[in-house]
């Protein structure tokens, strides 16, 4: 199974997250006027986002009274060209996706996780005669995208800036297609984030090791279109902030996961900008 695989598995499941949410089970509340889109960044298969979002964005319903529609990305340049065209009117994104989707369209960060920060991670096989990232000079590596931030960006950068290696890169569209690439020999290491590293199944996961970790940042925002009301901005603040406080919502807020949800700011983000990530930000 090689990572053309996933990507045909993704293309045929793709169509499953343009599924509005409403028709999954009427609300209590029984929604109605304007439909508001939902993009998440895909780091992973179709399948896994649609089981971690819809369940919690069908609870944002039923305690707002509004109706969303999952807009999907089958990959994650794809879902960067939708956000700066403005296609989402809320979205989950990497935390430098925030940096460029305010300066395109204004989008603004609501809540995040303010109990654990964002890392990459480089992961090879345990059985690998990689031992060290000098290693790597030379070798084929694999990242879900050019322009994720942990599994990307940031490695790339510690390549560079902290090993001084040059590696022979290749995009696989998804952090689960990284970790499947690097369990069966197509490459020797690959990129990706704890997080998606920690769902992936047992049979997969066991076969990984963590080689590097880089400096910490902090998290993925739920962000908001400046076209949405402040006042529907606010009724969705309103409502992740009551999630957190049970035991209901602290599970859809851990599937995500999101440990310890809190308000967040465009001031969290700012100090990005001193990474320089732009050198291998790649346009679309």
């Amino acid at each position: 199974m090689k990572n053309y695989f996933s990507w045909f598995l993704m293309a045929i499941l793709g169509l499953a997250l343009a599924i509005p949410v409403s028709s999954m089970g009427q609300s209590p509340d029984k929604p109605t006027g304007k439909v508001y889109s939902v993009g998440v960044v895909p780091q992973f298969d179709t399948i896994t986002i649609r089981k971690i979002w819809y369940p919690l964005i069908k609870e944002l319903t039923r305690k707002t009274g509004i109706q969303f529609k999952m807009r999907g990305s089958r990959t994650i340049p794809e879902f960067e060209k939708e956000f700066n065209a403005g296609l989402f009117d809320f979205a989950y994104m990497n935390p430098y996706h925030v940096l460029l989707a305010a300066e395109s369209q204004g989008y603004i960060p609501l809540v995040r996780d303010h109990g654990k920060s964002l890392h990459g991670i480089l992961v090879v096989r345990k059985d690998s005669s990689i031992k060290s990232v000098k290693d790597l000079e030379g070798k084929r590596v694999v990242f879900p995208a050019p322009n994720a931030l942990g599994a990307s960006l940031m490695i790339q950068a510690a390549f560079q800036d902290v090993f001084g290696i040059k590696v022979l890169p290749q995009f696989v569209e998804t952090h689960s297609s990284v970790y499947l690439n690097v369990a069966l020999g197509e490459a020797q290491a690959g990129g990706g984030v704890q997080k998606t590293l920690s769902q992936q199944p047992s049979e997969l996961g066991d076969t990984l090791k963590v080689l590097y970790k880089t400096k910490d940042v902090v998290p993925h925002p739920f962000t908001a279109h400046p076209r949405v009301p402040e006042s529907v901005r606010a009724k969705i603040l309103s409502a992740f902030l009551q999630m957190r406080k049970t035991p209901h919502g602290k599970a859809l807020l851990s599937n995500i996961p999101i440990e310890k949800l809190g308000q967040a700011k465009m001031e969290d983000y700012q100090s990005l900008k001193e990474l320089k990530l732009e050198r291998f930000y790649k346009g679309n």
